[in-house]
């Protein structure tokens, strides 16, 4: 087997938190410390580590055990076939851990694999993995970063060939498959989330889902949209105006673009997070608009979409090289629309901060 870093990393950290076991159940962090991904859907996907002995067991559905040879950096692999009963699999496979306590995600595990687990193993406590697990997930290396950038540019280049079919009349949902479509054209394996395209008055709300709403002169149009590539997302927003609009509209554009600008300055290595966003919405309520920014400035990201750090005011814990997230201050008023610009930025070793989204930011007027 070769050497796996990131899996010695966390026996260490296992160890050092006095437990005796440990069974990683999402699908990221499987992928983040074996190396192998796969969506198991209802079936049964774990890693297993024996933290005295150091050993690490993957279990995989028997219908991925080929892929899982030649991709996961783990000791040993044991596949469970669908009439097999995973718990049972698992219990004589790695024994009793009674008297002993694990670490087990609880916020990816449901209560019934919860309570399964619990009663085939029979441990004396189970301890939450979540902060140490994201705590070494969380500080990106150059290799992931040059995984994050390549899903960037992919989704540049899909939402550059998807603004050139943008017309007065098409549908939110023709546009976000549209998208969807140029994603994989760019080589994306996937939208790295469910494509939000919106219009009009629509564009007000934050997550809303595209649907049947027809793009109409003046809209603004807001797209937000990821790219899944090599095992990590990106995630940018832009907003368009279909037509000449009105000052107001140029105005709360205007405002966004400032807010997200001053916010992308204030990300400085182990200065606060909630400095990035007190410089977006202390700007936006200078201009009249805080009671419509209604969000968080921004999130981390890397295997999954959303992930810690978190942006917002109250969050003091220090930007350190290795941090990556989104920058996406937004402006939603119900009568006229909204408007939201995101950036990915990261912090490197050397203190300097890269915008990795490199999407023109200033206002485009699409013709009719």
């Amino acid at each position: 087997m070769a050497s796996n870093v990131r899996l010695e990393l966390l026996k260490q950290r296992l160890s050092a938190e006095g437990l005796d076991g440990a069974l990683l159940t999402s699908p990221a962090n499987v992928f983040y410390f074996t190396g192998f991904y796969a969506d198991p859907m209802e079936r049964f996907l774990a890693l297993w580590i024996d933290v005295p002995s150091g050993k690490d067991i993957l279990f995989v559905p028997a219908l991925e055990m080929e892929a899982a040879k030649s991709e996961a950096k783990v000791e040993e692999m044991t596949a469970i076939g669908d009439t097999e009963n995973p718990y049972t699999v698992l219990r004589k496979r790695v024994g009793s851990a009674a008297g002993r306590i694990l670490g087990m995600e609880k916020k990816a595990i449901s209560q019934y694999a919860y309570e399964c687990i619990v009663h085939e193993l029979a441990p004396k406590g189970v301890k939450d993995l979540e902060d140490m697990t994201m705590a070494l997930r969380t500080r990106k290396s150059e290799e992931e970063l040059d995984r994050i950038r390549a899903a960037v540019r992919t989704a540049e280049q899909a939402l550059e060939n998807s603004v050139k079919h943008i017309r007065a009349g098409m549908t939110e949902l023709e546009l976000a498959a549209e998208v969807e479509y140029q994603i994989r054209l760019a080589g994306g394996e996937k939208p790295a989330f469910s494509t939000s395209v919106l219009g009009g008055r629509r564009s007000a709300l934050p997550h809303g889902k595209p649907g049947a709403y027809r793009l109409s002169p003046n809209d603004f149009i807001l797209i937000d949209m990821g790219v899944y590539l090599e095992g990590y997302c990106s995630d940018i927003t832009r907003t368009f105006l279909l037509g000449d609009g009105t000052e107001e509209q140029e105005w709360m554009y205007d405002t966004v673009l400032e807010a997200n600008r001053r916010a992308i300055e204030a990300v400085r290595p182990h200065q606060p997070f909630s400095g990035v966003d007190s410089a977006a919405r202390t700007y936006i309520e200078s201009q009249g608009y805080g009671a419509y920014f209604h969000h968080r400035v921004g999130h981390g990201f890397g295997i999954e979409i959303h992930e810690p750090p978190s942006v917002h005011a109250d969050h003091d814990a220090p930007i350190l090289p290795g941090h990556v997230f989104t920058v996406e201050p937004g402006i939603y008023l119900p009568e006229t629309g909204g408007v939201r610009i995101e950036d990915d930025v990261c912090v490197h070793e050397d203190g300097t901060v890269e915008v990795l989204s490199r999407f023109p930011k200033e206002m485009i007027r699409l013709s009719l």
